[in-house]
């Protein structure tokens, strides 16, 4: 990680861009497999399985055999593990509904709002150099909470055309049945077009690498929505000498070791322990099996030394980091002027690998600089929200006038027509 002293807001900008993405180049790679995938279907799918995942399928769904003996392949100690973090998920998400909200605005004039599910919900599983099973729990359980009609899995298959036991594990546990053995764009392609086998959905959930991310952000032209456009993982520590540099050194790891173009950053106000921290990752580096990997993440990402506690919290805000860690003297005090951040993590004892599986939170989050404007999934994002009004005659007697001079104004003389013809029924009946 390169070391920042005190830097001008210039030199900050510079030096903690994420990685930068061919946007052109992938694109180009990525057209071509939707409208592949929108003409041929399964066809497609399959030709991409032997193409991408050296795999040749007859069948692109899971069978209820392969959940079964997938079942006997996960530990007693992962399937507990699995359950109490269910469990969590479960907790914190239901507790997001919100109960019909109606209002009478003035008398006779009653409005209403209700949540409303997704009807169909596509939800991607990662299953390359790590298989998310845990993104299964994060994605499965508030669209089951949420009332989504039909909940469709897609996760790439391995050579042996076989899905990792945990994700087939974890979602039946939630009652999900229906999963496709297909990843990558051809996966969002075939959520977005429908198949032979696959069902055509309303909205995509699910991180991914740089061809899925830019496949999810080109299917919205077709009419699905997509959760977010979340890229590489990243995580952002703001740590000060109250910290542990060790538990620093390790949630910086943490999300190094996701993909080299993730990107970890920490801000601090001491030189000293910035160095102490730095030592500590190149220590804990040589013991981790997915070292080559968080090496070259390590590359993109920086420490900055920012003794001015304002101008620290400006950085972190600018850059909005998807996961935001806080382990400083005053924490309270930083976490109330956060604006920008995925989620948040306070204190010593806090690791981000927490959120990631088992506190409850969710960790689809958004990335890039997008939690400025982008909300984590919850339970909210497998619903609609819909609002409904009903007037009464003495209600319309009152709000009508108000519409026709509005509607008079905006030059739309049919809206004010709308009303009139009303208001002069009722004065009609009542003579």
């Amino acid at each position: 990680m390169q070391l920042l002293v005190n830097p001008s807001p210039e030199k900050c900008k510079k030096n903690l861009a994420r990685p930068v993405h061919k946007t052109k180049q992938i694109n180009k790679i990525v057209k071509p497999i939707l409208k592949k995938v929108e003409k041929s279907g399964d066809k497609a799918l399959k030709k991409f399985a032997q193409e991408y995942d050296h795999v040749q399928l007859d069948t692109l769904l899971v069978t209820e055999q392969e959940i079964t003996a997938a079942k006997e392949l996960v530990s007693k100690e992962l399937k507990a593990a699995i359950a109490v973090a269910k469990s969590n998920v479960e907790r914190f998400h239901a507790a997001q509904a919100t109960p019909d909200l109606v209002e009478e605005v003035m008398p006779g004039v009653v409005c209403r709002r209700k949540s409303v599910p997704i009807q169909r919900v596509g939800l991607y599983i990662p299953g390359g150099t790590a298989p998310l099973f845990s993104t299964v729990l994060m994605l499965g359980i508030p669209a089951q909470l949420a009332g989504c009609q039909e909940i469709v899995l897609c996760t790439p298959p391995n050579r042996e055309g076989k899905i990792h036991p945990a994700i087939l594990f974890t979602a039946d546990l939630i009652g999900i049945s229906k999963i496709v053995k297909v990843g990558g764009a051809q996966a969002i392609a075939a959520l977005t077009f429908g198949t032979e086998s696959v069902p055509q959905v309303d909205k995509i959930f699910g991180p991914g690498n740089q061809y899925v991310t830019a496949a999810k952000q080109l299917v919205t032209k077709y009419g699905v929505a997509i959760d977010m456009p979340a890229g590489p993982s990243e995580v952002l520590v703001y740590a000060d000498e109250s910290a542990v540099p060790a538990f620093v050194a390790a949630d910086l790891l943490s999300q190094a070791e996701h993909g080299i173009d993730s990107q970890v950053v920490l801000v601090t106000p001491s030189e000293k322990f910035a160095k102490k921290v730095l030592k500590e990752i190149n220590e804990q580096l040589e013991t981790l099996p997915r070292k080559d990997i968080a090496y070259k993440a390590l590359s993109n990402s920086t420490a900055v030394v920012m003794e001015d506690q304002e101008k620290a919290i400006s950085l972190i805000n600018q850059y909005a980091p998807e996961h935001l860690i806080i382990a400083v003297e005053n924490e309270d005090e930083v976490v109330d002027k956060i604006v920008n951040a995925g989620s948040v993590f306070i204190g010593n004892y806090t690791p981000e690998s927490a959120g990631d599986y088992a506190s409850g939170t969710n960790h689809t989050l958004p990335t890039y600089g997008y939690a400025r404007n982008y909300s984590g999934v919850s339970l909210d994002s497998f619903v609609k929200k819909i609002t409904y009004q009903k007037i009464s005659p003495e209600g319309l007697k009152t709000l009508g006038p108000i519409v026709e001079v509005m509607a008079e104004n905006e030059l739309l003389h049919a809206h004010k027509n709308a009303v009139t013809i009303r208001l002069n029924y009722l004065k009609g009946k009542k003579k």
